[in-house]
């Protein structure tokens, strides 16, 4: 297994990645994005957001998605958006090396905190971010607005 920097030509496999973990995660019908967006978004002048992906046999198996952000409290950190591993390469180590390389990738770039969010039922990903280090806070709740609600509330402005 090998863990290199993604590519553009990566981004239609990332993609299905992240269709499985929308899948896995009960939103089958979430992700409205395209490989093209990907590329667009991660390879342009200002990229978005950077990948990890690990590869088997010439065969991407699982990938780290990851991008910049500002913490009023600690400065430069970088937000985990998505970790997955193909359901059939599962318990191959591929997520534990996914998830080293974007650990070690934050420590070389001076950042203060990696974070991310886990689904509360996700009990074996908990376990594994317990068990490496990682606090997993129960008091902080994520709150989102998506486009139909944003849409809505600029309509009143």
């Amino acid at each position: 297994m090998n863990i290199r920097k993604g590519t553009k030509n990566d981004m239609p496999a990332v993609l299905e990645l992240i269709t499985e973990l929308a899948v896995f995660e009960n939103e089958p019908d979430a992700v409205s994005i395209t490989a093209d967006d990907l590329i667009k978004d991660g390879f342009g002048q200002d990229p978005l957001f950077y990948t990890f992906v690990a590869e088997k046999d010439g065969e991407i198996i699982g990938m780290a998605l990851f991008y910049y952000r500002y913490s009023t409290w600690k400065g430069k950190t970088i937000h985990l958006e998505d970790l997955v591993v193909k359901e059939s390469m599962r318990g191959t180590g591929a997520g534990s090396a996914l998830y080293k390389e974007v650990i070690k990738f934050a420590k070389a770039q001076g950042v203060r905190r990696v974070e991310w969010v886990v689904l509360d039922w996700n009990t074996h990903a908990i376990d594994f971010y317990k068990r490496s280090g990682a606090t997993v806070f129960n008091d902080w709740l994520t709150v989102q607005m998506d486009e139909e609600g944003i849409t809505k509330f600029t309509a009143n402005l």
